[in-house]
């Protein structure tokens, strides 16, 4: 039997998406209590679960040689892979919010941005030509505007209800967020014959 190809899941609401989702390929695999790595039923797989932020790090090492994970935390990490299968699960987008009716400013330059996507944001409004003041947050970025920290955030948004709930909107969409299979370029290039297996098994 031949070694299984390592993949890397992220923890929370994505991993049981991939989950389900791997299952209905016959794909099947489960973490005993506090274990962090598993095979899956067929023996395809030895999985490890890391966090969603580490898990480029862990791929780029080679570590694992595969990921799931979403376009925002591959642009954050600043890595390069091979990006072999876009999921239609997961998807979200990154969008400019602010408190409800204060609306875009037509000169932003200046104000301060909120967020946790950092080199996304300054990437974004630099292309645009617009030089705004990024302040990093790690958690709760909705709070920003709301205790006068910055008027704008920019952040993942899926349903807006935590928006919403904080009397914010969202002001604009700055791009939409796949979720892939990436790969580890030199991990894809000794394992290409299994791994397009994988991705036969996997494709809708």
């Amino acid at each position: 039997m031949s070694e299984p190809l390592t993949l890397a899941l992220p923890k929370g609401r994505l991993f049981d998406n991939v989950q389900k989702h791997f299952a209905t390929k016959g794909i099947e695999f489960s973490f005993e209590k506090r274990k962090l790595t598993a095979y899956d039923s067929q023996g395809l797989l030895k999985i490890f679960l890391v966090k969603n932020s580490d898990l480029p790090t862990y791929v780029n090492y080679g570590i694992a040689g595969l990921g799931v994970c979403g376009d925002d935390v591959v642009y954050e990490s600043g890595l390069k892979f091979n990006n072999l299968l876009p999921f239609d699960f997961g998807g979200t987008k990154i969008c400019l919010c602010g408190p409800k009716g204060i609306g875009e400013k037509s000169d932003l330059d200046g104000l301060r941005i909120a967020t946790s996507y950092t080199e996304f944001t300054k990437d974004f409004f630099h292309n645009e030509g617009t030089p705004v003041k990024i302040i990093n947050l790690n958690g709760s970025v909705e709070l920003a505007p709301i205790l006068g920290l910055t008027p704008y955030i920019v952040d993942l948004v899926e349903t807006g209800s935590t928006l919403k709930a904080n009397n914010l909107e969202v002001i604009r969409t700055l791009s939409d967020i796949k979720v892939n299979l990436i790969a580890n370029p030199s991990y894809y290039k000794t394992n290409y014959e299994k791994i397009n297996k994988l991705i036969e098994i996997l494709r809708d």
